[in-house]
């Protein structure tokens, strides 16, 4: 084989290489959960929102009232190739309270738990959809008022 033959083969496995390792599924993780030694301190109906807030932090998604449950989610999607993204990991710990800010429940849901909730999509619509970047650009130059720019 000749350098030039031996050049070519190489940047060719190269090539190889780098495509079936492009091929290889990746994972991303997405919020928190407090592990279960972090729960076996807190004591249903004696610990405090407060005590909650201290031990394990307060969670990133709370309940729509001010001062509602506690909602700690973590889940785990997988990625291959162009493929759509896969939800291969959920975890939801859930800890409500009683009117006295005592906690009533510390419930832990899994994927294998969850229901498909089907999200309808509701957006507004305007104008600007109708009409391209350039005809807005342009049907502004009528709308400048030579008083605003030079006026005393």
């Amino acid at each position: 084989m000749t350098a030039k033959s031996v050049r070519v083969l190489r940047i060719l496995v190269l090539c190889g290489a780098m495509t079936v390792a492009g091929c290889g599924a990746t994972y991303k993780n997405h919020g928190y959960v407090p592990p279960e030694t972090d729960l076996e301190n807190l004591v249903v109906n004696v610990d405090t929102r407060a005590t909650v807030d201290d031990l394990i932090g307060p969670p990133s998604v709370s309940g729509m009232v001010g001062d509602g449950d506690y909602y700690y989610v973590r889940s785990r999607k997988r990625t291959f190739m162009m493929l759509r993204p896969e939800v291969v990991e959920r975890e939801v710990l859930a800890i409500s309270f009683n009117d006295d800010d005592t906690i009533a429940n510390i419930e832990r849901f899994g994927l294998e738990d969850g229901q498909v909730v089907p999200l309808s999509r509701r957006v507004t619509d305007t104008s600007v959809i109708r009409n391209g970047f350039l005809r807005q650009l342009l049907s502004n130059i009528g709308a400048i008022n030579p008083e605003q720019l030079f006026g005393e």
